[in-house]
């Protein structure tokens, strides 16, 4: 039997649209492919937005901000050695992009000017760090993309 080119045509046809359909399935229903969102809430988050930009401007304004680094322990936030720890409060957020089940926020309560997240709380890659804190009646926030 020889094919003319009107049945090629419907042959390519079929086969492109069960190349699509394969690649929409596969990418629909296979947990390889399971991205979710930056923030479930991202509206709410939205209007907080300029809260945010403000606390970056008074963190800028600091002769000194936070620092960290990576230590056998974990890693290792510095505050400010100018300001009076007893004084500072807030949230530490670590954000995990490629897994939302490694996401953890820990409360500040210092002792010392620094604060440590133990390393079994860490696997190397990429983490999101915010630091949402207060210190005399002002908000300052810190945001970092790391590599653990």
């Amino acid at each position: 039997m020889k094919i003319n080119w009107g049945t090629g045509i419907v042959i390519a046809f079929i086969g492109f649209i069960s190349f699509i359909l394969y690649f929409v399935i596969s990418m629909n229903f296979n947990a390889k492919y399971d991205h979710d969102l930056v923030t479930e809430d991202y509206y709410a988050e939205e209007l907080t937005y300029q809260d945010d930009i403000d606390k970056l401007d008074n963190a800028e304004k600091l002769d000194e901000n936070i620092t960290y680094k990576k230590t056998d322990e974990g890693l290792l936030i510095s505050f400010p050695k100018a300001l009076d720890i007893t004084k500072i409060t807030g949230k530490v957020f670590l954000y995990r992009p490629s897994n939302k089940q490694l996401d953890f926020d820990t409360a500040i309560s210092l002792s010392k000017p620094y604060l440590l997240i133990p390393d079994n709380r860490l696997v190397d890659g990429r983490w999101n760090i915010k630091i949402d804190w207060q210190y005399n009646g002002i908000s300052y926030l810190f945001k970092e993309s790391i590599n653990y």
